[in-house]
């Protein structure tokens, strides 16, 4: 039986990965993690907690890059001190890709970590928060009408639980 995954009616587009990332690998991303919720929502309240905590430990892509960047870089300079000058090149090449990350927001490894599905923190959130809904968390919000001071409380126990 085909499951019909509903989508997202508002998309956050101030992601700069997203907005940089092939609209491909954006669509796969987004329906893994709307089939993700869908597949939660009869869990238990342990179950939820226990994707949530998962979704905690996930790295970004911005880890990932971080990661990569700075292992080829070391890399490249322990190479280039001890084996030959040569394997300098690896970290001139892969540090200028830092730089234009963080002022664009891309840079050519990006495409290849969201072919891999490796999510933005944005998109990891929004997974998290819709299971942190399901599992109940929100409620005591919505149940303190009134009291803005307390309901501001509820709000923040219920994103920090």
């Amino acid at each position: 039986m085909e499951r019909r995954v509903p989508r997202l009616a508002h998309r956050v587009h101030t992601d700069r990965v997203r907005r940089h990332s092939p609209p491909r690998a954006n669509a796969a991303i987004d329906r893994r993690l709307e089939e993700s919720v869908l597949d939660a929502a009869p869990l238990s309240r342990q179950a939820l907690g226990r994707r949530i905590d998962a979704l905690d430990q996930e790295w970004d892509i911005e880890r990932w890059l971080e990661l990569n960047a700075g292992s080829l870089a070391l890399g490249g300079l322990g190479l280039g001190l001890a084996v030959d000058r040569r394997f300098l090149a690896l970290p001139a090449v892969v540090l200028p890709f830092l730089i234009q990350h963080a002022v664009q927001g891309w840079c050519p490894p990006i495409a290849l970590f969201r072919r891999l599905g490796v999510r933005t923190r944005q998109e990891i959130d929004r997974e998290r928060y819709a299971l942190k809904a399901l599992r109940g968390d929100f409620d005591d919000v919505a149940a303190a009408d009134g009291d803005a001071r307390k309901r501001a409380e509820q709000a923040l126990r219920a994103v920090w639980r």
